[in-house]
């Protein structure tokens, strides 16, 4: 029996920066130099969405936003490489949070999440990862 394990979140950046345009285009070059196909690597350029954002229409409160989702067989048995692989796109892009959900069959619901001080570059800063059990309630 497989065990079918679901991947799914966001990587936000910020949009206060006058730079935001060319700081877009890095991380549509990063997500487009991911493998086109999938069968194997643990990231590829097919579970990414990346949503419109035009900084002149957001007066400050929007953030861009780019979210990704992939089902997998059983990833939590190598969700520490899974992780390498996602840290090391994260080092090549701007972002200043990224939210990562696991969802699996034996071992339930996981939130990991990163930080990065507002406006760092790829690459330059030492990010923070910082993981939570999601309990599920069930109501009887």
């Amino acid at each position: 029996m497989s065990q079918e394990s679901i991947v799914y979140g966001c990587i936000r950046d910020a949009s206060r920066h006058r730079d935001v345009v060319e700081r877009q285009y890095c991380n549509r070059q990063v997500i487009f130099s991911l493998p086109k196909d999938d069968e194997w690597p643990f990231l590829s350029q097919d579970m990414f969405a990346l949503s419109h954002f035009d900084a002149s229409q957001t007066n400050g409160f929007q953030s861009p936003i780019i979210h990704f989702g992939a089902a997998y067989r059983a990833i939590e048995y190598e969700w520490d490489e899974w992780i390498i692989h996602f840290e090391n796109l994260l080092n090549r892009m701007y972002w200043v949070s990224a939210t990562v959900h696991l969802e699996t069959e034996l071992f339930g619901m996981h939130a990991f999440s990163w930080q990065l001080p507002d406006g760092a570059a790829p690459g330059a800063q030492p990010h923070c990862l910082r993981c939570r059990w999601v309990q599920e309630f069930v109501k009887l």
